[in-house]
């Protein structure tokens, strides 16, 4: 649409995509508003060139990938996505700092303390672990969402957690400010497109061997319900490199931004599954041009339940968030 469209011109675009059997989706941009119209095109009488004579429109474009809502055409400022006081997106970075998992009320709150003292802007906390083994430790489930949930509020930080099951979704939505899909369900598309019917911000990790297009594919199934509250999480792939525990992908960062206009995060914590690689990735991801990172911090990494040769210690962290803020300055952005 046009940069000063008016109300009223925007719905009779959206009633008139509507009449030609489109769903449309309204993309309020800073500067301007796109309706990005989903459906098969299936001859002149279904074609919208003829709307660009319509008030209002400026232009008719086709977005020629097959990730329709999320290609960049569609919002080229880039969105900026808002977790409850803390935005992913623009030229400010995000840092999702907490423990792997939830362990106890004295653990989660020892960590919310250190992250939110060191400068972080969300607390992230697993309270449903998914764990290749069903004997290693599951998580506290709906007692740990809880537990995450008070600390966030204690320290005034917004809360991501990671949600495996749809019949979860309303207990996660009502405590959790963020819902994280993690690497083995990003390909879930019943459960993609049941976070879609909500407005609740979705933190989307790339899958072990997904490729970047079928990883925006999974993110146009929540986008194509009606939630534009997506940020794509770059985690490592699964390669022939036994030496690291993933391989984190950063030539995806770049590639990414460049696709897209949703924001991306990077985690190095899984991405390499060693503290001592963390910061230096971090850095990295940084100096590629990612949006925020998710970082892993415990109180006592050497005691953790799970994933502890990966999490990093309170001061470990604080130093790292001050080599994040000089990447940050030196490429232009913001801590």
């Amino acid at each position: 649409m046009k940069a000063h469209a008016t109300e009223d011109e925007i719905q009779e675009i959206v009633r008139l995509v509507e009449q030609l059997d489109y769903s449309a989706h309204i993309i309020r941009g800073v500067e301007r508003t796109v309706v990005a119209c989903v459906g098969e095109e299936r001859g002149e009488q279904h074609s919208l060139t003829h709307l660009e004579t319509a008030p209002g429109v400026e232009r008719v474009m086709p977005v020629l990938r097959s990730f329709k809502l999320a290609a960049r055409e569609v919002r080229p400022e880039g969105s900026r996505i808002k977790v409850g006081n803390a935005e992913i997106g623009g030229k400010k970075l995000a840092v999702i700092a907490g423990p792997c998992a939830v362990e106890s009320k004295e653990q989660v709150e020892a960590a919310a303390d250190g992250v939110k003292r060191a400068g972080a802007h969300l607390l992230r906390g697993g309270a449903f672990k998914p764990r290749t083994s069903p004997y290693s430790f599951q998580g506290m489930e709906d007692e740990g969402v809880r537990l995450l949930e008070v600390a966030g509020k204690r320290v005034g930080l917004p809360v991501v957690t990671e949600i495996m099951d749809p019949h979860d979704i309303d207990l996660m939505v009502e405590h959790a400010d963020m819902l994280q899909v993690g690497a083995r369900n990003s390909q879930n598309f019943s459960l993609l497109r049941r976070l879609g019917r909500t407005r609740k911000p979705v933190l989307l990790k790339r899958g072990m061997s997904t490729k970047l297009e079928e990883f925006l594919m999974a993110a146009e199934y929540i986008l194509a319900e009606g939630n534009p509250n997506v940020v794509l999480c770059e985690r490592g792939i699964r390669t022939f490199e036994t030496a690291t525990r993933n391989t984190l992908d950063l030539n995806a960062v770049p590639l990414l931004k460049e696709w897209t206009h949703l924001p991306v995060v990077v985690d190095p914590s899984h991405g390499t599954g060693m503290w001592s690689l963390v910061t230096p990735m971090a850095l990295a991801a940084v100096a590629a041009g990612a949006d925020g990172l998710l970082i892993e911090v415990h109180p006592h990494p050497e005691t953790a339940l799970s994933d502890g040769p990966q999490q990093l210690k309170l001061n470990v962290f604080a130093d790292l968030m001050k080599s994040v803020r000089a990447v940050a300055e030196a490429v232009g952005r913001s801590l």
